[in-house]
């Protein structure tokens, strides 16, 4: 038997410790936190991505009735900013939550699941890392790519 860790680089950091382009990004996925509609929950995500071309393409979560088909932030910005600039791939993606008080999370939260899987497909075709950043209002985590948040991840690819 054979026993590994797997070991996930992560660096926390405050606002004014991040580049312009990262803060840029953590601005707009906070403010499309206020595009969300989330009658159910009550938390509102926002997503930013930043493409190879320099655009930046933001979603916000949408819920539904028939919960749960609603689509999460990141979902929401992937699939459009596939859909508008297939040619593009992603670089960085950056996501903000504000909690049922309206309240930006002092805690970073990252996506779930199925937004992990979707964005790893992304990454996947860009062909590179595309850097996360998770949004805390007290901190802020870096990490090196989507695959960082799903390290044992099922792909067509491998």
């Amino acid at each position: 038997m054979d026993i590994r860790q797997l070991v996930i680089p992560l660096t926390i950091a405050s606002y004014d410790e991040l580049d312009a382009i990262e803060r840029q990004l953590v601005d707009e996925a906070r403010k499309m936190t206020y595009n969300s509609y989330a009658p159910y929950s009550k938390f509102s995500v926002g997503a930013a991505i930043l493409l190879s071309n320099g655009e930046i393409v933001t979603g916000a979560n949408q819920e539904n009735a028939a919960y749960p088909s609603g689509t999460c932030a990141e979902r929401s910005a992937a699939y459009y900013a596939h859909a508008r600039y297939p040619e593009a791939k992603f670089r960085v993606i950056a996501i903000a939550a504000r909690d049922t008080s309206g309240i930006y999370t002092p805690q970073p939260i990252s996506p779930c699941g199925a937004c992990r899987q979707a964005l790893l497909e992304y990454e996947t075709l860009s062909g590179g890392d595309v850097k996360v950043i998770l949004v805390g209002s007290e901190k802020i985590y870096l990490l090196p790519s989507i695959k960082s948040l799903l390290p044992l991840a099922f792909s067509e690819f491998d």
